[in-house]
């Protein structure tokens, strides 16, 4: 089946120079003429291209370059900009493709790269082996009884087992190509039966040990080819999600250790140090945003990403040294701010078991909905929890923020905002305004704080807050 192009501009300076002779590849695919085909690569999950070539009357073209292209999977693009078929590319860059589109993708001709005839060969296999794992899937759904899903079971248990008996015997005639380093990237650890446990018996956790200490096992963290295919960037998410503990002290750990075995690719550390940033800027969990900060220190403020365009690196900077100041665990920073009466009304003034700082602007379609249920449950449940609520305005002015309190009657916060003066002298001071301290770039966001306010939760909503509020007074009462 033919698979739609997405082409994605990546955040990086990606350069595909390399200290060689260039690439030469003849390609003729019928029936296209006097159109343009594409060479594009894999960068992870990402798509981009690579080179064109106009093909002439008899669909013949050359995709050409003086210098050579960095190694991975490749993939030939139609000009409807379907990707049409996959090749290598590796040290041999002067071969030749005949193909046709009627016929794809089970009959292209390689001429000039051993490479990617051995490829073309596991394609047409794991194409046929692959529909008949679809169809035993499918036929799951249609299974009557308990027997027939055994049966199905087994047919799908010797149809993987061919799929990896086929690749251990490529990797076994050709140890030293391309397509052997792939397949031993992709294999995953079979983790003995449970006679061979300690004890003799199936162990759940000796079983996670041993998967996870021989997941690796087949990848070299040096080969920068493995950047750009398709799996690499699944296998490195499937690793964090499933076998590595989401605490931001376990993923530093681990990132470090990465990191630090492909220093001397400078593709791979290039890939991995983007990847683990984009992962932690936003992290999927709360706190996570710490391993942000790591990488910022340890790897971006010492020099070591040059490769990051200006604005991506202007990007980083920001949010980094506005996540710096709001960790989980640190103090939270003192918003000097003033109540509706223009008195002053620091947060470090208001004393309380917790401190809810909730950061609103009236104007704010979501914050109307959301701030009176926070006011509901702190009348509710938080007062009498020895919860206070800091509710400082954002935006959307004095008179329209006074109006929003007295109509919905938000009684027992302590209400402040920032004066215009303040912000001003702020400003010509270079000081990080409150927005940069709390890392408020839209609203609401709520903040939970400690009686000493260290900050225990952030930008969770308010249901969360309450769950954790819960956990750390019945932790309190257990003690």
């Amino acid at each position: 089946m033919k698979r739609i192009l997405s082409l994605a501009i990546l955040l990086i300076s990606c350069t595909l120079g390399m200290a060689q002779s260039g690439y030469d590849i003849p390609i003729t695919l019928k029936p296209y003429k006097k159109a343009y085909v594409y060479l594009g690569y894999y960068y992870g999950r990402l798509k981009a291209l690579a080179d064109s070539a106009l093909l002439d009357d008899n669909g013949k073209g050359v995709f050409k370059g003086k210098e050579p292209l960095p190694g991975g999977i490749y993939f030939v693009v139609s000009p409807r900009k379907e990707i049409l078929f996959e090749i290598l590319i590796d040290k041999q860059q002067q071969f030749s493709i005949v193909a046709d589109s009627a016929t794809l993708p089970n009959n292209v001709i390689f001429m000039g790269s051993q490479d990617n005839a051995l490829f073309h060969l596991y394609t047409r296999f794991t194409n046929q082996i692959g529909g008949d794992i679809n169809k035993t899937n499918a036929d799951f759904k249609l299974a009557k009884n308990a027997k027939d899903s055994a049966k199905l079971k087994t047919r799908l248990k010797l149809l993987t087992d061919r799929m990896q008996v086929y690749r251990d015997s490529m990797i076994a005639k050709n140890p030293n190509t391309f397509l052997t380093a792939l397949f031993q990237a992709m294999k995953e650890p079979v983790v003995p039966p449970g006679a061979k446990h300690p004890g003799s018996k199936y162990d759940s956790m000796y079983a996670y040990r041993y998967y996870k200490s021989h997941y690796w096992d087949g990848v070299n963290f040096n080969d920068g080819r493995l950047v750009r295919t398709p799996f690499f960037e699944a296998k490195l998410e499937k690793y964090y999600k499933e076998l590595v503990v989401p605490q931001p002290d376990s993923i530093k750990k681990e990132v470090d250790h990465m990191l630090l075995y492909s220093r001397s690719n400078p593709e791979m550390f290039k890939y991995l140090l983007v990847h683990f940033v984009q992962k932690y800027v936003n992290p999927e969990y709360m706190g996570q945003d710490a391993v942000f900060v790591h990488l910022f220190e340890k790897y971006i403020n010492t020099g070591q990403a040059e490769f990051f365009t200006q604005q991506y690196k202007d990007f980083v900077y920001k949010r980094a040294y506005s996540l710096m100041a709001n960790l989980i665990g640190q103090p939270a920073a003192n918003l000097d701010m003033v109540d509706t009466l223009d008195r002053p009304m620091p947060l470090y003034n208001v004393k309380s078991e917790f401190t809810v700082i909730c950061f609103w602007d009236p104007n704010c379609s979501h914050c109307k909905e959301v701030v009176p249920k926070v006011d509901s449950i702190y009348k509710a449940k938080w007062k009498n929890e020895g919860v206070a609520v800091y509710g400082v305005m954002v935006d959307g002015g004095k008179d329209n923020w006074k109006k929003f309190i007295n109509d919905n009657k938000l009684g027992g916060w302590t209400h402040v905002y920032q004066l215009p003066a303040q912000q001003k002298e702020e400003e010509a001071a270079g000081k990080p305004n409150f927005r940069q301290l709390y890392d408020v770039y839209q609203t609401p966001i709520l903040y939970l704080l400690d009686k000493d306010k260290h900050i225990i939760a952030k930008k969770l909503s308010y249901l969360q807050l309450n769950e954790v509020i819960d956990l750390k007074l019945k932790n309190k009462k257990s003690n």
